[in-house]
């Protein structure tokens, strides 16, 4: 009796161990927000993704309206298309517009839209036309470093003359 009782416990251990696992493996590969709701594709295209990741939030107001389905490379423009999974009971202006921004200072990123004006809405196959790129923090950086060294440098060359 006392063996099965032990026997028990353990396999409710080990169980519960793998339910803990199996919930971080689905946070860290961003599907735990997995869902079979309808949705349609609208197509954007970026200068630059900076970090964004393919099942990336795309959020309007705060509220997640769609996923990133893929990220992929056009030959001919030499930009980033970023393919959008929409929720479908969520429709946006055709004009709407798409930028790519970060969650806090150095958070995961994610895709903004803000909603346009025009009357007829996005459909499947719809790509946004008006799109801002992500925000590198690197480059940020550089271009003030740059900025004052240049300011720094003309400023011994005035004094110099």
């Amino acid at each position: 009796m006392q063996y099965k009782k032990t026997d028990f416990l353990v396999g409710l251990f080990v169980l519960l161990g793998f339910l803990a696992v199996l919930f971080l493996a689905l946070k860290a590969g961003n599907l735990s927000t997995f869902s079979f709701d309808p949705t349609y594709q609208v197509k954007a295209k970026f200068d630059n993704v900076g970090s964004l990741k393919i099942r990336a939030p795309v959020k309007s107001n705060g509220v997640v309206v769609g996923r990133v389905g893929s990220i992929s490379f056009d030959n001919q423009e030499f930009r980033a298309i970023v393919t959008i999974n929409m929720d479908e009971k969520y429709q946006f202006p055709s004009d709407s517009s798409a930028s790519i921004l970060t969650a806090g200072l150095i958070g995961e990123q994610y895709i903004g839209l803000s909603a346009g004006a025009e009357e007829e809405n996005l459909k499947n196959g719809s790509e946004i036309l008006y799109t801002q790129s992500a925000v590198v923090l690197e480059d940020l950086i550089s271009k003030f470093l740059f900025s004052t060294a240049e300011k720094q440098g003309t400023a011994t060359e005035s004094t110099v003359q």
